[in-house]
């Protein structure tokens, strides 16, 4: 099993900043990727950025310049979130890709992007 807890979020003016950190624990092996999701009301969850085990990196086109993705150690990555736009609003899960065992999610954390 896979533990996930995501933090970091919060209310924050349009065109601020906002770093997100998800710490895992548990069966922390074969993992394929790491990521984040986020999902605003009325809409499915979308993919925002992930990270493979070797380091690359994948952005949805409406983050790219703006988000970037970490990997801090094998329990830890971050998402730093520039120039936020209220389009950002959401709810933000982590997740990590298991080979054999799919995928584990975070319980999530609210970005709101508002003046």
């Amino acid at each position: 099993q896979v533990q996930l807890v995501e933090s970091g979020g919060g209310l924050v003016q349009p065109g601020g900043s906002l770093r997100l950190s998800c710490v895992g624990s548990g069966s922390l092996f074969n993992i394929i990727s790491r990521g984040w999701y986020r999902q605003a009301p009325g809409k499915q969850r979308e993919l925002v950025a992930t990270i493979s085990s070797g380091g690359n990196t994948n952005y949805a086109d409406s983050v790219k310049g703006r988000f970037t993705i970490s990997k801090e150690d094998n329990a830890m990555w971050l998402l730093q979130m520039n120039n936020l736009k209220p389009e950002d609003t959401a709810v933000y899960y982590c997740n990590v890709l298991k080979s054999g065992r799919g995928m584990y999610w975070g319980q999530g954390t609210q970005v709101t992007v508002s003046s």
